[in-house]
């Protein structure tokens, strides 16, 4: 039974203590806007976030509709659950059951609970057994004219609604943090120590992150190696640890906005952590059955958004390579490669989120970013420590990689793609090379994707064979490359 399960702390619906990587692309309630008119009418941007300006849905879009007028594919739970297979494990009673999911965002939604109930209600999903609200610290309440402050509720939106979408019998715990994550370190005190009060009290089992910015921002490795103790501590207690890699490809952004990029490639912390699995980006095409049309690919959206947008990987410039890729150093050589595997986040193949009560609307829209790919895993993640007779697997990267190396049927290639983007600057266009995908491990997608059935079976066997144990290091000599400019 899972902690929150057995009720040891926190309560059932409807309680609330007190104690982004996300892409949009609009919908329209009445359909009438073309491609090409939501495309010129700007974006909105906030911390981790970037959307198309135009209103939300009244009805969940379907791929027939996103396809016609946005020029993007959408889909709903149902499809993405079988594109991953998820029904296999559903009949079998393998959802989540007894597992709790924790979601830790600044802020929150201010309807959460109203979106989870219309999301559901439209996707035929029953509300989970228990979903927690905890404020950590004075959260302020929503206001609708703060970018910032949306930007976060779209955030909470996405990852509780989809999290839930694939293990809809484990709980849910939102942790909602006082101070924004942006770039650098504002927010990220809080968000670490919010992270241990969960991890002390054992309210959870895996937590998923769908925030972080790039190493360049934090100036020094030792602002970085400072802010790493809740890792530290679920690494000792057994809970694992995920986090979205990035929405900007093979480059990062200097500032909140992402109107301006380093002129080298970069990774994003804490993805880039060795003690965390980072969650890339692949792009679905499927029909409307969930069934595959092609194969995955690379998440890489930034011929839509003319600037960097795609699933974000390379090398750490403050971790070596931790043991569990000595395997990939013909890869990775001596440092700690991003990410380790990769779900849904394109805006081209969107998901559907449901928000209430922003300042953007209420209703439906489709949406991307490895935002989604996080809160996606967690949901594997939790069904495999279901299977796992209840007990949280813990660190999961050496498991991952000793799968690959098996060549395990649960962990399935991503083969075509880069993450390579673009912007431009004072009139320049600017290119960050970024790397291919192919078979085995890659610096655009990782070890690839995941079919969840085998993958679950596999990664519990797994654990038990090859443990939990990491070692690696960190070097702050060389941490990072002279800008050109």
């Amino acid at each position: 039974m899972g902690r929150l399960g057995k009720g040891l702390v926190l309560g059932s619906v409807g309680t609330m203590l007190a104690a982004g990587s996300l892409l949009w692309a609009g919908t329209l309630g009445a359909g009438t806007m073309s491609v090409a008119t939501a495309k010129r009418a700007g974006l909105v941007l906030h911390p981790m976030v970037r959307m198309l300006d135009a209103a939300p849905s009244t009805r969940p879009p379907t791929e027939q509709f996103c396809e016609t007028n946005y020029g993007i594919l959408c889909y709903g739970a149902p499809q993405i659950e079988t594109a991953y297979g998820l029904p296999t494990l559903y009949r079998e009673g393998l959802d989540g059951r007894g597992e709790t999911i924790v979601i830790v965002d600044s802020f929150g939604a201010p309807d959460i609970r109203q979106e989870l109930a219309v999301f559901d209600k439209a996707y035929g999903l029953t509300a989970p057994p228990h979903f927690t609200i905890l404020k950590y610290g004075t959260v302020p309440a929503y206001t609708p004219a703060t970018p910032t402050a949306t930007g976060w509720a779209e955030e909470t939106s996405l990852d509780v609604e989809w999290s839930h979408a694939i293990a809809p019998g484990a709980n849910i715990l939102l942790v909602e943090t006082a101070t924004a994550e942006t770039v650098g370190v504002t927010g990220f005190p809080t968000m670490v120590n919010a992270e241990n009060y969960v991890i002390d009290h054992h309210l959870g089992d895996v937590i998923s992150q769908s925030f972080g910015a790039g190493e360049a921002t934090f100036n020094a490795p030792a602002t970085i190696l400072a802010l790493r103790s809740a890792y530290e501590n679920a690494y000792r207690n057994g809970i694992t640890i995920l986090a979205a890699a990035g929405d900007t490809g093979a480059a990062t952004a200097k500032t909140v906005t992402k109107k301006h990029y380093f002129d080298f490639a970069n990774v994003g912390w804490p993805a880039s952590d060795p003690l965390v699995t980072a969650v890339g980006g692949t792009q679905l095409t499927l029909n409307q059955r969930g069934v595959r049309i092609t194969p995955d690919r690379v998440w890489n959206d930034t011929n839509l958004f003319k600037s960097p947008a795609a699933g974000s990987g390379g090398f750490s410039t403050v971790f070596t390579r931790p043991s569990y890729q000595n395997g990939v150093a013909g890869v990775v050589g001596d440092r700690r490669g991003v990410p380790d595997i990769s779900m849904s986040a394109s805006v081209i193949g969107s998901v559907n989120i449901y928000v209430a009560g922003l300042a953007i609307g209420t209703g439906w829209a489709p949406i991307g970013g490895t935002s989604e790919a996080s809160p996606l895993f967690s949901g594997i993640v939790a069904i495999a420590d279901q299977l796992n007779t209840h007990h949280p697997l813990g660190a999961i990267n050496p498991a991952l990689y000793a799968m690959e190396a098996a060549h395990d049927k649960g962990i399935v290639a991503v083969t075509q793609g880069t993450n390579t983007v673009f912007f431009t600057t004072a009139g320049k266009t600017i290119v960050i090379k970024g790397y291919s995908a192919g078979p085995g491990y890659n610096l655009a997608t990782g070890l690839g994707t995941v079919t969840a059935p085998a993958f679950v079976r596999e990664l519990v066997q797994t654990v038990h064979k090859v443990g939990t144990t990491v070692t690696y290091g960190d070097s702050p000599t060389a941490f990072l490359p002279t800008p050109t400019g």
